[in-house]
């Protein structure tokens, strides 16, 4: 019985990988690729794949500049999922992002 009580708890989060990765190029469009994997728990190949993913879906549109990516974000998409299909980007990122980095994205 002890050891269940100290089992580690399940990790799951609310949001998937993707929403992740769209709410750090929120807050850092400028961010490279190594630095989303490490704070979003990821490998970069992983992170590659969700950025090609959010950039094919219209979320996102990857721009270089110099020999880095600039990331600008598509908040009045609509989410993908058909339960939250009615709300867009724009509203997920106002759940998650403070007053002032929603301001800095025009939300």
């Amino acid at each position: 019985m002890d050891g269940e009580q100290n089992a580690p708890a399940a990790e799951w989060t609310f949001l998937s990988n993707h929403g992740h990765v769209l709410v750090c190029l929120s807050r850092h469009p400028d961010m490279r690729l190594r630095d989303v994997a490490q704070q979003v728990g990821l490998t970069e190949r992983a992170v590659q794949k969700i950025l090609v993913d959010l950039e094919g879906a219209g979320f996102i549109r990857r721009e270089k500049v110099g020999r880095r990516n600039h990331y600008e974000i598509h908040p009045h998409q609509p989410l993908r999922h058909p339960l939250e299909a009615h709300r867009t980007v724009a509203q997920l990122l106002k759940l998650v992002l403070l007053p002032a980095e929603q301001k800095q994205l025009g939300l």
